[in-house]
């Protein structure tokens, strides 16, 4: 735990409940450090989203919630609002737009408790934004905003996410996990938690694999999931045995730092390209039923490939034509080329 002079303020953000929005909220972090130099930033979140968490300097300490997901549980949620009550709080950010999270801060008497509208939040958030649900800011701005006055007008700029993870760190997990870190290292993301019309074709991750070591020898492809990803990685590494799959094998602490150790990340929308985003690794962003523009990479390198058909973005778990046009026709050879020059620009560096 960083150790900051007892006098300082002390602000609570309730971070999102997935992974890639809570890694999308962290330019708020950046702007209340900026705002509140000598702050201590306390962090609320489940537990696992907490490592990804520990790579942002700004946190001072993660408080995990010891809640059932969905489950109200009044009274359990006073007995952790009055230990909240103890540190002090002088304001709490809200990021999950749902009342169980909005109940915290007020019952732990914090004073300035700030959020945007959402279920029945009113007199719980104190500092009420709003978003416009037929123009909805992207997600970046649309969590920096809780850091100035609620207006119609996004401020300046925000500041892009980021991630840290030192070099010690990273080797620890490679050497883990028998990958050589002297060897080109392309990760891939063929999970989506949000459903299967999320997801790239497991043939077309697998030729793009086989594209990749037929071009080097010396790349190691990895395959990178949780457990509900296990299923689709191995028919990936079925059809392409040079694979290295991984999906179901490792903590996230260890994909976060196999993801900041990568020469390139291919990912559907989910939270594993956010976090590649976020430690500014070269980025191949596959959109098909989600908005490119609303939740895009902020690498230095970064491609992102939507076909933006008539009927997208749908934003549906699965297809409701039934085709998935959006990803079947989306290409392998669309994503070679650009991947080709980030490989080999790694050569020539």
């Amino acid at each position: 735990m960083k150790q900051k002079h007892s006098l300082a303020p002390r602000l609570l953000v309730i971070a999102p409940n997935w992974i890639g929005d809570a890694v999308m909220a962290q330019p708020l972090l950046q702007l209340l450090r900026q705002q509140q130099p000598d702050a201590i930033i306390d962090v609320l979140a489940p537990a696992w989203v907490a490592p990804v968490l520990r790579a942002m300097a700004e946190i001072n300490e993660i408080i995990q919630t010891p809640f059932q997901h969905g489950a109200l549980q009044l009274k359990e949620r006073w007995r952790f609002a009055q230990q909240l009550r103890a540190r002090s709080y002088s304001a709490a950010y809200v990021l999950p737009n749902t009342i169980k999270f909005a109940l915290i801060p007020w019952m732990a008497g914090i004073p300035l408790r700030v959020g945007y509208r959402g279920e029945s939040r009113y007199g719980l958030i104190n500092r009420m934004h709003y978003d416009d649900k037929s123009a909805p800011r992207p997600m970046v701005p649309f969590y920096a905003a809780l850091a100035f006055s609620p207006s119609r007008e996004l401020p300046a700029q925000p500041p892009q996410p980021q991630l840290t993870l030192d070099a010690a760190s990273i080797a620890a997990v490679l050497a883990e996990l028998k990958l050589d870190a002297g060897k080109p290292l392309v990760v891939m993301a063929p999970g989506a938690e949000f459903g299967p019309a999320k997801r790239w074709p497991e043939q077309h991750f697998a030729t793009l694999a086989q594209q990749i070591q037929q071009s080097d020898k010396e790349v190691q492809v990895v395959l990178l999931g949780s457990g509900k990803d296990v299923e689709v990685c191995d028919s990936i590494a079925a059809l392409a045995p040079q694979v290295t799959q991984l999906a179901g094998k490792t903590s996230l602490y260890q994909a976060v730092a196999l993801i900041a150790a990568a020469t390139a990340v291919v990912s559907n929308d989910s939270g594993l390209l956010h976090i590649a985003s976020a430690f500014n690794r070269p980025v191949l962003a596959i959109y098909g039923p989600t908005d490119p523009d609303h939740a895009p990479p902020f690498s230095s390198v970064a491609h992102s490939f939507s076909l933006r058909l008539d009927c997208a973005p749908c934003r549906q778990r699965v297809c409701p034509l039934g085709h998935q046009d959006c990803m079947q026709k989306l290409l392998p050879d669309q994503l070679w080329q650009p991947l080709q020059q980030i490989l080999q620009a790694r050569e020539t560096a």
